[in-house]
């Protein structure tokens, strides 16, 4: 499948005049190599892999390399570019802003660029009223989200608030201390279990194999918020239950999935009859990807307090806490000390972009425009998925897919999705693999995907999984 000669960057089918990673991407991660610490960006020491490039451009749903290769990217920059890279509304609010005011004193001498914002933030969110923290990444928004429930959850028989935290299985909120604790994948907190908080305990996800009905979760659920968490010494009190509507990089797992569809419900009433809070984690699903302004709704939770970023920056750092004005005023009143903050809160270019973001793309119809992508991804994808063994069928809610790579066994094939993801690159196709053993290829790709990009993707798909199974 050829590209029309006029399809514009940000249009375009994979065009790669180089095998991935040409030359100049690998002198780039040569000189990365030199001065990034070795625990961020992995290189193959054999240099066969097709991983990484160099990004140079993007637009759309492409993006180009540092040796000229045109790539189809179907995870839209780790979920953040759902309108696409580079909108261009968002990308003239970010120009304007860049030649009036760069940076600002956010909680001292506040940009007038987060005043609006704010005020675009609260015009989406389907609540009468919120407020809200910013912060500068979806880790920073579920630790301000962590400390609002300890805040609100005080009282007189526990005046300190309730530190003990609920959390789901494979759940992935966050490697920063305080998101790190209740995060579930035991290779990121073991080497910082000692400086992790450890009141916290996770519940199994209602809808998998290990709790079909949710019946477990619930009983479990019931038994924590009422008795607290056993740990070595007292019981700890629950303040906080946190949870993803749809599990991202825990596999692509729908809250409930298709034997518990109203388990989100359920939870919310729970947690509402005790004084802890309920925490949505909407830091990828939320503004739109899942098919709706936030994708509890669409699986029945009602958050006391909901967590946003990546879609909210338009493709700057940006996050927020938000809740409603009776949960956050369970933080003190700033004094001239606000007892949490950061030089970068409210930073004018990011809200800039966020304000832009929220009013040209997802107030404009963003949430049905990815319903209406994902229906059309799953038109192509979902029937070839369904006459294979060598996979299971398409899951997810709007533009969040993904499938399990199985093995001959028919159980999800540690691994697997990571040797598609690296062939289809080859291809010139990005996904990313996801699952607790990157047995999971996630499809989280932009709106904008042409008719013939879906097609393309689907085939090169088809023709990767062929090869893997035909040897």
């Amino acid at each position: 499948m050829a590209d029309a000669p006029e399809a514009p960057f940000g249009e375009r089918l994979p065009h790669l005049p180089t095998p991935p990673p040409g030359p100049a991407s690998r002198d780039l991660m040569r000189r990365l190599s030199e001065v990034e610490s070795r625990n961020v960006t992995w290189q193959d020491p054999a240099e066969e892999a097709a991983w990484p490039v160099a990004w140079t451009e993007a637009k759309g749903a492409n993006v180009r390399d540092a040796d000229g290769n045109v790539y189809l990217d179907l995870t839209a920059a780790f979920g953040v570019c759902l309108a696409g890279h580079r909108p261009p509304a968002v990308e003239a609010a970010i120009r304007e802003q860049s030649g009036r005011l760069l940076h600002g004193m956010g909680d001292v001498h506040p940009p007038d660029a987060k005043v609006r914002l704010l005020e675009a933030l609260a015009d989406v969110l389907p609540w009468t009223s919120m407020r809200a923290t910013l912060a500068n990444s979806g880790s920073e928004a579920v630790e301000i989200a962590l400390k609002t429930a300890q805040l609100a959850s005080a009282d007189d028989e526990h005046p300190a608030g309730r530190p003990g935290i609920v959390a789901f299985d494979q759940g992935y909120h966050g490697l920063t201390l305080g998101a790190l604790a209740p995060t579930f994948r035991q290779d990121f907190r073991e080497p910082f279990a000692d400086r992790t908080w450890g009141g916290v305990t996770w519940l199994p996800w209602p809808g998998s194999d290990q709790d079909p009905d949710g019946t477990r979760a619930l009983e479990r659920l019931g038994g924590f918020l009422a008795d607290g968490i056993d740990v070595d010494g007292p019981s700890i009190p629950v303040g906080a239950v946190i949870v993803e509507p749809v599990q991202a990089r825990g596999g692509v797992r729908v809250l409930g999935g298709e034997y518990a569809p109203n388990i989100g419900r359920t939870i919310s009433d729970l947690v509402a009859a005790s004084p802890a809070l309920l925490i949505a984690d909407e830091i990828f699903t939320g503004l739109g990807r899942c098919g709706a302004m936030i994708a509890s709704a669409r699986v029945g939770l009602c958050p006391d307090v909901l967590v946003l970023g990546k879609v909210l920056g338009g493709g700057l750092p940006l996050s927020a806490c938000v809740g409603a004005p009776e949960v956050m005023n369970a933080w003190p009143r700033s004094t001239g000390e606000a007892i949490h903050t950061s030089t970068f809160l409210g930073h004018p270019l990011a809200c800039a972009a966020g304000e832009s973001m929220l009013r040209s793309e997802v107030a404009a119809g963003l949430p049905e425009r990815a319903e209406a992508t994902g229906g059309r991804v799953r038109a192509a994808f979902a029937p070839m998925l369904a006459e294979r063994s060598d996979t299971s069928e398409l899951r997810g809610l709007g533009l969040l897919l993904g499938f399990d790579v199985l093995g001959a066994d028919g159980q999800a094939e540690a691994g697997g999705a990571v040797d598609v993801a690296e062939r289809l690159m080859r291809r010139g196709v990005m996904v990313l693999p996801a699952g607790p053993e990157g047995a999971t290829l996630e499809i989280t790709p932009p709106v904008n995907l042409t008719e013939a990009q879906i097609g393309y993707a689907a085939e090169a798909v088809r023709a990767v999984l062929d090869e893997r199974r035909n040897g």
